[in-house]
């Protein structure tokens, strides 16, 4: 039966997204009641995710020790790649909230892909593709997190990168769309080479690609501290950490319910989850997680600065996600897998209510910009109150989810920093607890500014009528906004702490989530201190927005510090100059000299045949010059002889 369920978890998404895809696009121009292909991809999109769901539940409650299960698939040069499964606490839990955020989105996007707000309006006549590519990406993401073999870890680590693809670029209405998926596609694939040559690395050093054997092989330190490198491209492109974080704010081009979906608990969670999975070896290898702990430190400042100054609410979620996703790195790198993978759970929650709630707006106004609102609290009270809960977990206020993921996060850091208890350097813990501390008064900053912007004070615009979103869009919401608020209330139940055990932390010890102390009190003072910065701002002038507080500040950090013109200069730049070089040279040279040949032996046949067309007269003085010629040159021979 847990084999039949571990692989009903990605087979049945993948099954209906396969069939959704046969599914013909809807009529131009028909309305919601008659779409016949718009209601078959909406129940087989909810079906397959609500059965995904059911399976990871039922997982859940089977699942206490790691099971293996699965067969050979193909043996390539002595190697063995398996078609197989691993499953244990860590697994069971990450697939749960996959499923989860996936049936929401799923929901939601009913009611939300639409050309306007009510049911006979013209729907969007691409639906069923969309809906079969979120079952695909659902599929993919699962296979990453039940896989015990790191070929097919890999397969759907690529599918995952084509979906996003293909999500990113759905609304062809939308100009930047097509290049946001292009570049959400080039850029990740810069990681996922390094991703590749790791996972090579590895398998061809242990002989198998089998996880578990790859966990249990004795490598050397240099091959490992190599194999860990390249895995941690892949990680920074996929979990969108510096320098390839560039990609995700740009794909809020994408839905809204994509947005959710990308940035809660699919892709941008994979590359967290990978390194967790495969934690005993970047535990032997403390200068990657050295390397792992400086991007994270970085990657969490920039998220959280550049989020301070962006209007478009979509983005500023986008830019959080960033931050949050370095507070995991960060724990990772400090030796707190349990941590990350604590906080990875709390943030998928608390981030699709957020988007979810910001479509519900974005429906409701028909704008993502925040100067555009303001005052839509009245009018949308549930949704304002969702977005409280969501906002109160991303910035870490007590009792809701967010403020115990992340101390646990912080207190792992100090651990680490005070005790060297990481398998890293001490300077690490140092780097990643000290950016912590101030990545949550920043944090709790543009949280309180989206709070003020989009919901109070007067309205800046007049707005058609705002109000809370139809049943098909509230309920995705107000479901979300139950473990937003109670999941981090789980970390007190040693069951939940157990699963959250990964091989490296199972000495026999207890995992601790939870660390109630004085070591709270820090955090709890930045994060009064960053809001209330904000709120006596906007007080003096609700009208402004508190950003101008940034001053100079506020253009570098609204452009995330140039990083995306630093790397169009030092990358896009030079590859197009050469790309263009090289086409000219393979035009004029390689081309030309083919095509020169060609065109010089068409010019020499057409000169000769002239020749052989002359008229009689001028033929036969040619042939008796020859004659001429051909004797006297004859008689000069014998006379030099």
């Amino acid at each position: 039966m847990t084999g039949l369920l571990a692989a009903a978890l990605p087979g049945v998404p993948l099954l209906v997204g396969l069939v959704g895809l046969l599914l013909p696009p809807s009529p131009r121009g028909a309305a919601t009641g008659e779409d016949r292909a718009r209601r078959v991809a909406i129940t087989l999109g909810v079906a397959g995710a609500a059965v995904a769901l059911l399976a990871a539940v039922a997982l859940l409650v089977r699942v206490d020790r790691p099971i293996e299960g699965g067969t050979t698939w193909v043996e390539l040069g002595g190697l063995t790649v398996t078609l197989g499964y691993r499953l244990d606490g860590v697994a069971v839990l990450v697939a749960t909230a996959v499923a989860a955020v996936a049936l929401a989105v799923q929901v939601y996007s009913i009611g939300y892909l639409k050309r306007g707000p009510h049911d006979d309006v013209e729907v969007d006549h691409r639906y069923p593709p969309y809906a079969a590519q979120i079952s695909l990406f659902t599929a993919a993401m699962l296979t990453v997190v039940v896989s015990g073999d790191l070929i097919l870890l890999l397969v759907g680590w690529e599918v995952m990168g084509l979906c996003s693809y293909l999500l990113i670029a759905h609304d062809r209405r939308l100009p930047e769309a097509p290049a946001a998926a292009v570049k959400a596609f080039l850029v990740t694939r810069v990681g996922d080479v390094g991703f590749l040559l790791g996972i090579a690395l590895l398998g061809v050093a242990a002989g198998s690609f089998r996880i578990a054997d790859v966990l249990a092989h004795h490598y050397s330190t240099g091959t490992l501290t190599a194999a860990c490198l390249l895995l941690l491209a892949g990680v920074a492109g996929k979990s969108a950490q510096f320098p390839l974080h560039t990609w995700l704010p740009d794909a809020m081009a994408g839905p809204t319910p994509i947005s959710a979906l990308i940035h809660a608990a699919t892709m941008v969670a994979a590359g967290v989850y990978a390194v967790a999975r495969l934690f005993p070896l970047f535990a032997q290898a403390p200068a990657a997680l050295a390397v792992l702990g400086v991007l994270a430190a970085i990657t969490v400042l920039l998220g959280a600065f550049a989020a301070t100054a962006q209007d478009d609410i979509k983005r500023v979620l986008a830019w959080s996600t960033v931050s949050q996703i370095g507070y995991m790195t960060g724990a990772l790198a400090v030796g707190a897998p349990a941590a990350a993978l604590f906080h990875l759970l709390t943030h998928a929650a608390f981030k699709a209510l957020l988007f979810l709630a910001a479509g519900a707006v974005i429906h409701a106004v028909g704008t993502t910009l925040m100067s555009r609102m303001g005052g839509l609290r009245t009018a949308m009270p549930v949704t304002f109150w969702c977005t409280v809960i969501g906002l109160g977990a991303l910035a870490g206020v007590p009792p809701l989810s967010g403020f115990w993921s992340k101390d646990g996060v912080l207190a792992a850091a100090e651990a680490a920093a005070l005790e060297g208890s990481g398998p890293s350097y001490a300077w690490v813990g140092w780097l990643v607890w000290l950016a912590g501390l101030l990545g949550v008064a920043v944090t709790a900053w543009y949280a309180t500014r989206l709070l003020l912007r989009a919901f109070l004070g007067a309205a800046r615009l007049p707005l058609a009528h705002p109000h809370d979103p139809p049943a098909v869009l509230r309920w995705p919401v107000l479901l979300l906004a139950v473990p937003a608020a109670l999941l981090g209330l789980a970390a007190f139940a040693p069951w939940f702490a157990d699963r959250l055990r990964v091989p490296a932390d199972r000495s026999g010890e207890a995992v601790e989530l939870v660390h109630l102390g004085p070591n709270l009190l820090l955090p709890l003072v930045l994060l009064l201190a960053g809001a209330g910065v904000a709120w006596v701002g906007w007080r003096r002038d609700p009208a402004a927005d508190p950003a101008r507080v940034l001053g100079p500040l506020r253009p570098v950090f609204a452009r995330a510090f140039r990083l995306d013109d630093v790397q169009h200069a030092l990358v896009v730049r030079p590859t197009t100059a050469l790309a263009r070089a090289v086409r000219t040279g393979d035009e004029l040279g390689v081309d030309g000299l083919v095509e020169g040949s060609g065109r010089a032996a068409v010019e020499l046949g057409g000169g000769l045949a002239a020749l052989h067309r002359a008229a009689l007269p001028r033929a036969a003085a040619g042939v008796l010059a020859g004659a001429l010629l051909i004797g006297l040159t004859v008689a000069l021979i014998g006379v030099a002889s």
